[in-house]
């Protein structure tokens, strides 16, 4: 860290050189204008209206009178900016003949599409000339959304579909290949990245930014990575907070509610949401704000109990503990460890624990551990505590200095791998920033503890290992079994016994012995010690980042933007989650990256044209160039849109460094550091599809009916002769004996020669698997689009199609490696080692696919205002996976429905009666969920469909002007508590009612 702080000083010193040279400009006088904003129509003085000088950072807000006063270091003329959310802004010249008692007054604003947006070009542009597609949420959509949470209110959004993990915690995705905990979008908060750094996911809004600061939300769909850098593969969502200095005064929102869902283990629960505001500011110079935002509720259960494991011929709608004794549920922990009970028989015998014709009475049947619940391990006792405060102030004129801190802590759930409770998980993000109207400087860092989390799935299998251990349980199943069998029971009852046999003082969910170990297992880090199995996850790790951008404003020839940033990731799990160096110490990673854009208008502003290009590099992977070109054209109404992108996602750190044995596999980066360390170079590794066709083939031969079977016993029968031959010859037998000896000796030759013999006879089958180099994952996208105001401004009409191009995709790859290679042993030079637990390893680490993968989509939105303020808006999108199969049977994960919907309906004030509502309708279609969450052993992938489903989202408002407060009283997915789910292995969603009272001190 010691390069990064002397960078990072050296570039604060020159900041504070410019700052001062900046301040020490020398004033020529200073001018202070007074006056009145009211509404136009009812003449009422307005509160809290935000007044700019245009191009500069100094303004001010009117007070709980309408009036301002307002103080600029600069001689007339020059313009103020009046703007405020529900009307439309506006621009007054200022000159020495107006500077006292000014009356301005502003409309209504009730024209669509007007809005400003930052995000397509880091630039202020009119959304409707934007060059690629944004969606945007304003302070009045916030308000007004037909959710709980704006969070919620993200899936109203064109193209937006949503992972729900838990109540606090969703993951957002645009043009497919959505996954939780997404990887391949961005979420920033005021310019920072709200990724965890060290467990590789955006927190969803579980520490994230209160509602009641919540300016504004811009998305852009699709790559972005030429202005934002890595990982925007898929989409960025921008929440920009709320400015101390705009937005002033006090404000607070109580809201509370139910929790309807018909499968919990208590079915409706209450939850209780609190978040408060305060902003002041002390003069013209200095301002400061802080927020706290408090929920806790009973959170959504996941409750898949279905049979995910496809082992014995089980199917997922059939598979069930009774019918399938190696059922592993969705939602069921302890139950992924399953053993083939002929092997365990066949190791009872050599042990002597069972006798040889027992082998007759055990079939080739899959067996699995009694699992638990996911209710019974889980702790779904949600909280959320946010805090935020910051500092503004404004140097002079030009520059305004903020200091600011958001955290956030909470107990939620989250869906990886594993299914994890996220308990006493907190973030930390700290932000020093210079800004003016054209350029801004940042640097913070991110700060991530895991506090006491831990993947559920691993304390269920620990503890049903700190009660028996598998190495006694399994034997004792199987000896159950064969008792059972032998005393006249039937093949499914005799499995019968044998569980309850084997589960004989199991400890019972709820019981002393049961919380005793849980707590015992989830207080060890992964994998465990020799006190028994872990489960809990440590991670510290640390973001710092440095970033600034520059727009031009006097070439007069085209409007420029360059910018760049630097960043460390210092990765930190007390040593139990990341590779270490040959010191023992967990290893930094450092990125950078700058970017240029420029845009041009021609054709007398009809056209524009932008150009950008940016570079970024990891120390540990080569430079990405990431262009773009857009061109916009403006006729009349009607504005046509057309960009080529470029994006790449950097590999997380976890695919760089995570070194981690669980009880399936050993997890690895895809750095060669990782290779080296596990000798691959010379010790070869195959994947598991190779080994599961090598394994089933060989299997297959060692059955009485096979060819290799039958020759094997002809081979073992002369050698067997052979050998009581020489027995006869020396006296040791008589020839009369030798009949029943060659007989009794064939069996146990045979059981040496079969396995080698079958191997041998498909070695073809086992080809090793070529590593390549690990790279970023990069995309090519095209897109082109409409969007235009027409029927006397009062239809909004917004379209798109895109059509991508992935390379190096990056997925995941399970390999199979002999832990004890030596050529010279046959069971490792015919690969029979990678047949049995005991004598393999199993990694599963990231790598980059050969094939191109290519999707496309489009979308198509409308929104029309009605008479009487009423509005009616919906939207229709697709995203579809184009040449599936061309892909050899790899599964990249696409996880997006054929087609969604949104449809909305409201007033957000009734006959001026300061009655609102809204109404939302959402429904998507039936698709395919893919990913690690399935069994590691057999792939469920194409069975783990995601069932179509429609929810109603409604709200009705109540603005009580005396109490400068609203009323809210609505419900999410209404009149379906049955729920629906939205991905494989997550929790269902049912009915959320609920009533919300804000108050805010300037509320007009």
């Amino acid at each position: 860290m010691q390069t990064f702080t002397r960078s990072t000083w050296r570039i604060v010193s020159l900041l504070f050189v410019i700052v001062s040279l900046s301040a020490a400009q020398v004033i020529a006088q200073t001018t202070t204008i007074s006056g009145t904003v009211t509404e136009e129509r009812t003449k009422e003085t307005l509160i809290g209206v935000n007044i700019v000088v245009k191009g500069r950072v100094v303004g001010t807000i009117s007070d709980l009178n309408g009036k301002f006063n307002l103080r600029v270091n600069q001689a007339p003329p020059f313009t103020l900016i009046f703007s405020m959310v529900g009307f439309s802004s506006k621009e007054v010249e200022i000159t020495s003949e107006n500077v006292s008692n000014l009356n301005v007054t502003l409309e209504e604003a009730s024209i669509l599409g007007q809005e400003v947006v930052v995000s397509a070009s880091r630039v202020e542009e009119n959304v409707l000339k934007s060059p690629v597609t944004v969606e945007r949420m304003d302070i009045i959509a916030i308000r007004e959304a037909p959710q709980a949470s704006f969070y919620d209110g993200l899936k109203n959004l064109k193209g937006v579909e949503m992972s729900t993990q838990s109540l606090t915690f969703q993951s957002f995705n645009t043009r497919g290949f959505n996954a939780n905990g997404n990887v391949r979008t961005v979420q920033l908060i005021d310019g920072m990245d709200n990724q965890a750094p060290g467990l590789n996911f955006s927190v969803g809004n579980i520490a994230g930014i209160s509602e009641l600061d919540l300016e504004s939300v811009e998305l852009l769909p699709g790559a972005a990575s030429a202005l934002y850098g890595p990982n925007a593969l898929n989409g960025i969502l921008l929440m920009n907070s709320k400015n101390p200095f705009q937005y002033q005064g006090f404000s607070a929102q109580m809201k509370t509610g139910v929790m309807d869902q018909n499968n919990r283990s208590n079915p409706t629960t209450g939850f209780y949401d609190f978040a408060a505001r305060y902003a002041t500011a002390f003069n013209d110079k200095l301002a400061l704000k802080v927020n706290v935002n408090y929920l806790r509720a009973d959170d959504w259960q996941a409750n898949d109990f279905r049979d995910q494991s496809l082992l014995n011929g089980s199917t997922i709608e059939g598979g069930t503990r009774q019918n399938n004794p190696g059922f592993n549920g969705v939602n069921v922990y302890g139950d992924e460890t399953n053993v083939n009970m002929f092997s365990i028989a066949q190791q009872m015998v050599a042990a002597g624990a069972l006798p040889q014709q027992a082998l007759a009475l055990v079939p080739q049947t899959f067996v699995s551990r009694t699992g638990y619940l996911e209710r019974e391990l889980a702790d779904y006792d949600t909280k959320s505590l946010k805090l935020n405060a910051a500092l503004h102030y404004r140097i002079n004129d030009n520059v305004e200095a903020i200091l600011q801190g958001n955290f956030g802590t909470g107990t939620t759930v989250y869906t990886g791998a594993d299914r994890y409770s996220i308990t006493g998980f907190s973030i930390g993000q700290y932000k020093a920033e210079l800004k003016g109207a054209n350029w801004f400087v940042r640097a913070y860092t991110t700060q991530e503890r895991s506090g006491d989390s831990y993947a559920i799935g691993i304390a269920g299998q620990g503890i049903n290992e700190a009660w028996k251990p598998s190495t006694q349980w399994f034997p004792e199943y199987v000896g159950g079994f064969v008792s059972a069998l032998s005393q006249g029971a039937s093949v499914d009852a005799a499995h019968g016994a044998a569980r309850a046999f084997a589960d004989q003082g199991r400890f019972a969910p709820g019981s002393p012995e049961f919380r005793r170990a849980l707590a015992d297992v989830t207080s060890r880090p992964i994998p465990g010690n020799a006190q028994g199995v872990g489960a809990r996850f440590v991670d510290k790790t640390n973001l710092y980042h440095l970033e600034g951008s520059y727009a031009f404003k006097d070439i007069k020839f085209a409007d420029f933007v360059v910018g760049a940033n630097y960043r460390v990731f210092q990765l930190n799990s007390e040593r139990t989650l990341f590779a270490t160096d040959d010191a023992g110490n967990e290893f930094n990673i450092r990125e950078f990256g700058g970017y240029a854009q420029g845009a041009k208008s021609l054709l007398n502003d009809n056209l524009k044209l932008t150009a950008s290009i940016r570079y970024d590099k990891n120390e540990n992977f080569e430079g990405q160039w990431s262009p773009r070109v857009s061109a916009v054209y403006s006729a009349g109404k009607h504005n046509f849109r057309a960009s080529y992108q470029t994006g790449f996602r950097i590999p997380t750190t976890q695919d760089q460094y995570i070194d981690l044995l669980t009880p399936q596999a050993r997890l690895i980066g895809g750095l060669p550091l990782l290779r080296q360390r596990y000798n691959f170079a010379n010790n070869p590794v195959y994947s598991l599809a190779t080994v599961t066709a090598f394994g089933n083939a060989v299997f297959a031969d060692t059955q009485p009916n096979s060819p290799v079977f039958q020759a094997s016993i002809q081979q073992a029968t002369q050698q067997a002769t052979a050998i009581v031959m020489q027995q006869v010859q020396a006296g040791i037998i008589t020839p009369e004996q030798a009949p029943a000896a060659i007989a009794a000796l064939v069996p146990q030759i045979a059981a040496q020669l079969v396995p080698g013999n079958a191997a041998a006879a498909n070695q073809g089958l086992k080809s090793e698997y070529e590593l390549s180099e690990f790279k970023p994952e990069t995309v090519r996208s095209y897109e082109i689009g409409y969007k235009s105001l027409l029927a006397k401004n009062k239809l909004l009409i917004d379209g798109y199609f895109y059509y991508n191009r992935f390379e190096n995709f990056i997925g995941g790859q399970v390999l199979i490696q002999d832990a004890n290679f030596n050529p010279q042993n046959p069971a490792s030079a015919l690969g029979l080692n990678l047949l049995s637990a005991n004598t393999r390893n199993v990694f599963s680490m990231p790598v980059n696919r050969t094939e191109i993968i290519r999707s496309y989509g489009w979308a198509l939105g409308a929104d029309y205002q009605l008479p009487k303020g009423y509005t009616v808006g919906g939207n229709i999108s697709s995203d579809v996976l184009a040449n599936i199969e061309d892909l050899d049977g790899f599964q990249p994960a696409f996880n997006a429905p054929r087609y969604r919907t949104n449809i909305t309906f409201g007033n957000r004030n009734i006959n001026n009666k300061n009655i609102g509502f809204n109404i939302a309708y959402r429904w998507q279609d039936e698709f395919v969920w893919q990913s690690s969450f399935v069994a590691p052993a057999v792939s469920t992938q194409q069975l783990s469909v995601m069932p179509a489903f429609g929810t109603l989202d409604a709200q009705v408002s109540y603005k009580i002007k005396s109490m400068k407060s609203i009323v809210k009283v609505g419900g999410q997915n209404l009149f379906n508590s049955s729920g629906y789910r939205q991905a494989w292995g997550n929790p269902t969603v049912g009915t959320m009612y609920f009533v919300s009272i804000t108050f805010d001190e300037f509320l007009n």
